[in-house]
């Protein structure tokens, strides 16, 4: 993560985070992952210009609200069986990028029940609006 922060288009940006947002999911390419929720723990970064969050009155409507970022999340979740996690990231930078503020997003997924002798199983995507 260090390193994203080094990339020039940030320089000028407030960075709202979410982690480990844990939720279950219908989430799985795999027969028995078709059956049912798991619980996966998703992690986003999202990047706003200092112009376009730095209140000036101590008002929500001043800032990128991060109920916004958990919401995004929670709706895509809800629309039924994703089969990947790529698709599942993917999505949710779509959502948060169309944001007017948002100028650049990390997301990631980690499935943590796959595999008995590993933490986690996971994804990142990194994305910039194309105009940044």
């Amino acid at each position: 993560m260090s390193a994203l922060l080094l990339d020039a288009r940030l320089a000028d940006c407030r960075r709202i985070f979410l982690r480990n947002y844990v939720l279950h999911a219908n989430i799985g390419v795999h027969a028995h992952e078709k059956d049912g929720a798991q619980r996966i723990a998703l992690n986003v970064d999202v990047f706003v210009p200092l112009a376009l969050s730095t209140p000036r009155h101590d008002r929500i409507h001043e800032v990128v609200d991060y109920d916004f970022i958990r919401l995004a999340i929670s709706q895509r979740v809800e629309q039924g069986h994703i089969n990947l996690q790529e698709t599942l990231i993917d999505d949710i930078a779509r959502v948060l990028l169309a944001h007017p503020a948002v100028r650049a997003v990390r997301v990631s997924s980690e499935k943590s029940d796959v595999y008995d002798d590993v933490d986690a199983v996971g994804i990142e995507v990194m994305r910039f609006k194309e105009n940044a």
